[in-house]
């Protein structure tokens, strides 16, 4: 049973390569009210999704009585604010071109805003988690790849074509797992794909490890966890790899902190030590002594909040085809 809200709402849409949501977010306590999820994967027909996610909308519309002051979408894919259709989503092939915006806001006559599930998690750890205060903040997934929102001046930093904060393009080692088709990319030793892809090849050449040999980040995490030494360095390469990757960024953009999710969140006694002992060598002393590294605190809903966030700054009238902005 829903509970009623006599504040305003809004309602999120995140849309992943595994699974949507549907969320309600009451504006008065600023939290997650009722959620709803069905998978999704290749063969997802936007068409048939959108449509289930307009019916559950209208179910909640009607429970409560009255319609939200907005709808975000957290978009799993590379997003076109400008036309409010999906660009491209390698786990959502049929989606690419898709009009997102227009299709629900023309179902449910809201207002509808969208940004990409990158962005719209830096919104959702600046509003709500372990970006609270900042004005200068980076935020990377560190999930399954690595995707990155950034926070610059108090103010969501898209680029010239919607891309700024694709950090995982970046190369740190002449060598490594050819994620993005680039050997040496960050992404190749920050995300757990990588990591996967790393532990398999030293465990390879090495026959005394308690890893499997096709291991994943969660086995290689248990591994460390309980002293075995391939894992232990599989990590130690990882987070050093990371801290080069990082100490660009904050030499470059000289944020006040630097949020990693979901990996890193789970794994940051292991991982830390490496990490910084890479930025204290790479970074300069003024520029990484400004920033802090600290784990994202929204866990699993951090899709929820950041699509219940991009509703917020819509409705005010901080989002547009162009910025995002929102000041304390």
């Amino acid at each position: 049973m829903s509970q009623h809200m006599a504040s305003p709402y809004y309602i999120g849409v995140d849309i992943g390569g595994t699974k949507i949501g549907a969320s309600t977010f009451d504006v008065a306590s600023s939290s997650i009210i009722d959620v709803e999820r069905f998978p999704s994967e290749a063969t997802c027909n936007p068409v048939e999704a959108i449509a289930r996610v307009v019916d559950i909308s209208r179910r909640w519309i009607d429970q409560k009585g009255e319609s939200p002051k907005a709808i975000g979408v957290s978009v799993g894919g590379m997003y076109d604010a400008p036309s409010g259709c999906m660009k491209h989503a390698p786990h959502l092939p049929l989606w690419d071109g898709f009009p997102i915006v227009s299709t629900i806001q023309e179902a449910l006559q809201v207002p509808v805003f969208a940004e990409n599930d990158a962005n719209a998690c830096a919104l959702a750890e600046w509003r709500h988690g372990a970006g609270r205060g900042c004005d200068h903040l980076i935020f990377l997934t560190f999930g399954t790849g690595l995707g990155g929102g950034l926070i610059m001046n108090g103010e969501l930093y898209r680029g010239a074509c919607g891309l700024a904060g694709e950090v995982g393009q970046i190369r740190v080692a002449d060598d490594g797992p050819p994620l993005r088709g680039k050997p040496g990319c960050l992404e190749g030793f920050g995300s757990g794909a990588g990591i996967a892809l790393v532990a398999a090849a030293a465990r390879r050449q090495n026959s005394n490890s308690s890893l499997p040999i096709q291991p994943t980040a969660k086995d290689v995490a248990e591994a460390a966890s309980q002293g075995d030494e391939l894992a232990l360095s599989v990590l130690q390469e990882c987070g050093n790899k990371l801290g080069r990757g990082l100490a660009m960024l904050i030499d470059i953009l000289n944020p006040e902190r630097i949020v990693l999710g979901s990996v890193f969140a789970r794994c940051e006694t292991l991982l830390r030590p490496a990490i910084e002992a890479s930025i204290a060598e790479e970074a300069m002393k003024q520029t990484s002594a400004a920033c802090t590294i600290v784990a994202a605190e929204l866990g699993d809903s951090i899709g929820d909040y950041g699509a219940a966030t991009i509703a917020d700054l819509g409705s005010i009238g901080s989002l547009t085809s162009a910025t995002t902005k929102f000041r304390r």
